[in-house]
């Protein structure tokens, strides 16, 4: 199972437990190419997996490590195509399946530049399972057999939170009173400083709110750090051992593995990734906690998500500081609002799950095949 980095290694996670549940007598291999991706590979799944990362995609490399894991059924999730290990799984006749597979218009346009190659990648899928119509149409468009084409939906709506989370964030929570407290997670360079402006126009209506701004990548904490501190906010670490001496107004969220926690300890969510043209994040993990949601208007990587959401009433796309500022400031203001869109992505969420059950009736498909196959 590749799970390039964090974000596909969480959505992973129902995955690799539903597998070891049916197949505990399948060891299961978990690559990702990041030191973040294999930091939360080993607090997922501890030794239940072996971790190793993903071999360069070079010939030799790849070649090497096939013989040396000699995998019965390669998975993969959600666009990671890498055209000399596809080659090598269907050298080897090992089925690759393309898990919660997501396709842009944008990606499209890049692989439809490279067409003959992207046709031959394609050919060597044993499937696809696509979370949207529209992702999956565009699989086809560049070249995949649609009798190998699946509409899944996404695994993501199958988020299931831990009670340990909970317990974790009611006591964050509890700690730190009554105060209103909104969440800026996954934030990219260029959001920082816009995020910052507006908790300051937000504190200017609620002198006591608390901001937990959650940097997307842990190179930037340092970095970031400074910044709020240039900006003139007290803040604190959520790294620090030692609780801060006197109020805070910014929580720099700088533990990894924490962000589903912190989302459950805050009031309003503003998910990052998306004032400037990276495509968001993950919008329906604060809708699990039914958290009202605030986007930028770039969501390229969600569009099948963000779409729902947003015509559900669960979440709303700002434009700037100043649209930020005044939707964090309105949701603080009216629980009855907050609880309202809350309930409207829960809603979102019970009703687009399912994907995980699909997805794992193909694995069990192309395993069955296999066993029939060695026979």
């Amino acid at each position: 199972l590749h799970a390039v980095s964090v974000g596909e290694t969480i959505a992973s996670a129902p995955l690799v437990h539903a597998l070891r549940a049916r197949h505990p007598e399948l060891p299961i291999v978990l690559t990702t190419t990041t030191p973040t991706g294999s930091e939360r590979v080993r607090a997922l799944f501890g030794d239940a997996v072996f971790h190793v990362y993903a071999p360069y995609d070079l010939p030799g490399a790849v070649a090497r490590f096939m013989a040396r894991v000699r995998p019965r059924l390669a998975l993969i999730m959600e666009t990671e195509l890498w055209p000399n290990t596809l080659h090598h799984c269907r050298a080897r006749g090992i089925p690759a399946l393309l898990l919660n597979a997501r396709l842009s218009a944008r990606s499209a346009r890049g692989y439809a530049r490279l067409a003959p190659l992207t046709r031959d990648i394609l050919d060597a899928l044993g499937g696809v399972a696509a979370q949207a119509q529209a992702d999956g149409e565009r699989f086809v468009a560049l070249g995949l057999a649609r009798e190998r084409l699946h509409i899944t939906g996404s695994i993501k709506f199958d988020i299931a939170i831990d009670e340990e989370i909970r317990q974790r964030a009611r006591a964050l929570r509890s700690s730190w009173g009554s105060r209103p407290v909104w969440i800026a997670a996954s934030t990219h360079a260029g959001e920082d400083a816009a995020v910052l402006a507006a908790h300051r126009r937000v504190l200017a209506q609620h002198p006591d709110a608390l901001l937990v701004l959650v940097p997307r990548h842990p190179e930037r904490f340092a970095g970031v750090h400074r910044q709020i501190g240039a900006a003139g906010f007290s803040a604190a670490r959520r790294s620090e051992s030692a609780p801060p001496a006197g109020p805070v107004q910014v929580l720099l969220g700088d533990s990894m593995g924490e962000l589903l926690m912190l989302y459950g300890a805050s009031d309003v969510a503003f998910v990052g990734g998306s004032l400037v043209p990276r495509g968001g994040h993950n919008m329906l993990e604060p809708a699990a906690w039914g958290l009202p949601i605030l986007t930028g208007p770039s969501d390229f990587n969600f569009t099948a998500i963000s779409q729902k959401l947003r015509a559900a009433g669960a979440m709303q796309i700002i434009e700037g500081e100043t649209g930020l500022a005044g939707q964090v400031a309105a949701l603080l203001a009216d629980a009855a609002l907050r609880e309202q869109r809350g309930r409207a992505g829960l809603a979102v969420i019970d009703a687009n799950r399912g994907a995980l059950a699909r997805q794992l009736a193909l694995i069990d498909q192309l395993l069955a095949a296999q066993v029939l196959k060695s026979s």
